[in-house]
């Protein structure tokens, strides 16, 4: 997937060019909990201040403000912080505007025309290092290319190339490690995948559904029925390609009426229990330590390893030891490491280990779309500018 490089715009000696980073950072009471994503895109607006460009227009997204000004989601933190590792690497700040949340106008989410019209006005080029931003047709993302010579900024082009490897040539073995909460979620990731992996770790509350397909009661924890003959098919699909599906042989569970979650006072037994005997009414809410281990010996025999989501409710301590032990095994390994962001990224920093990895992605959603979909608007929007500069 040959995307448009910083180098492919020619000159950008005293050109205005609109570039649009991925700013969604989280907040708290105002304050930026996490810079990452600022920090990540400096390069890129450090290249063409190097290389003369007399102005550039940052834009963003930032929360979901809903198409209207809401001074919890302005921008105002970001654009301090922006500035100020802009001025670290001694650039010049007084050529750098950030306009205010895109989604304070709702013409981005719906891709209006006039909208991308009003961004692009007066602009003499667009690069693009929004990741996290790319999986969605919006105004910012496909209107731009297509009225201006474009490319993709270093954090963008890192991405692509990064899941793209994975989806061409993988190293072997390739393990992939999926968790979250609903398996209709990621159907098609998993599908996709079991093209390319040789063995994928199911955790997560996804996992009581391929519990159940294997008839195996689920107590009361997370279950979606109507993907219980789905998962009995993808078993299928991966044993007739010689390809493995695990999944916990044991779990960790919260007793009928306790507590857990954002806002709760925990409560309840945990207990430790087989997965194939889970009590009636109990909740699974992590894998157990010998589906934990059992995981991290595939990932420790692994080339590859791609993960994307949690084995458990991690930000409760009761049931974080599943995703730690996944999380240190990645950390861990010889293998190259992929991390696909969202709440794997957030557990990894919460155990100290985010630095530990090969690539840690800036955008969930987009690197699981690009898995399953082999492309995204934001990218085909950029190729289109390409072949238009080119004809």
């Amino acid at each position: 997937m040959q995307l448009p490089q910083l180098e492919d715009l020619g000159s950008v000696e005293g050109k205005r060019v609109l570039v649009r980073c991925d700013f969604n950072v989280p907040l708290s009471g105002g304050e930026i909990t996490d810079d990452l994503r600022i920090r990540l895109p400096i390069d890129t607006l450090v290249w063409l201040l190097d290389h003369g460009a007399a102005k550039l227009t940052v834009c963003s997204h930032l929360g979901r403000p809903k198409g209207k000004p809401d001074p919890k989601y302005s921008v105002e933190p970001v654009r301090k912080r922006l500035y100020e590792l802009l001025e670290a690497r001694g650039a010049d700040v007084s050529r750098v505007e950030l306009l205010e949340n895109l989604r304070y106008n709702p013409g981005e989410e719906a891709n209006d025309p006039e909208f991308a019209a009003s961004l692009s006005e007066g602009q003499d080029l667009y690069v693009d290092d929004a990741f996290g931003a790319v999986h969605r047709a919006h105004a910012s993302i496909v209107g731009p290319p297509a009225k201006l010579p474009s490319a993709a900024g270093r954090v963008l082009a890192r991405e692509v190339d990064v899941l793209a490897g994975l989806l061409e040539e993988p190293a072997r073995p390739f393990v992939a490690v999926l968790g979250g909460a609903k398996v209709s979620d990621k159907l098609g990731v998993i599908e996709a995948l079991l093209e390319k992996v040789d063995v994928l770790l199911v955790g997560g509350g996804m996992c009581f559904t391929f519990l159940a397909a294997k008839g195996y009661g689920t107590g009361g924890s997370l279950l979606e029925a109507g993907q219980v003959e789905t998962c009995a098919r993808l078993f299928g699909t991966a044993a007739a390609k010689g390809k493995r599906i695990l999944v916990p042989t044991d779990i960790v569970a919260l007793s009928p009426g306790g507590a857990f979650g954002a806002g709760k006072e925990p409560s309840g037994e945990v207990r430790q229990v087989a997965a194939d005997s889970i009590p009636d009414e109990w909740v699974g809410l992590d894998i157990g330590p010998a589906t934990a281990a059992a995981f991290a010996d595939e990932i420790a025999r692994a080339a590859t390893v791609f993960w994307n989501g949690p084995m458990g409710v991690f930000e409760d301590p009761r049931f974080a030891p599943g995703t730690r032990a996944v999380a240190e095994a990645v950390a861990s390994t010889r293998a190259f490491s992929v991390v696909g962001g969202g709440d794997s990224a957030s557990a990894l920093k919460q155990f100290g280990l985010d630095s530990r990895v090969d690539h840690l992605s800036t955008g969930g959603g987009a690197s699981l779309e690009l898995i399953e979909k082999g492309d995204l608007p934001g990218l085909a929007a950029l190729r289109d500018a390409a072949g238009r500069r080119e004809g």
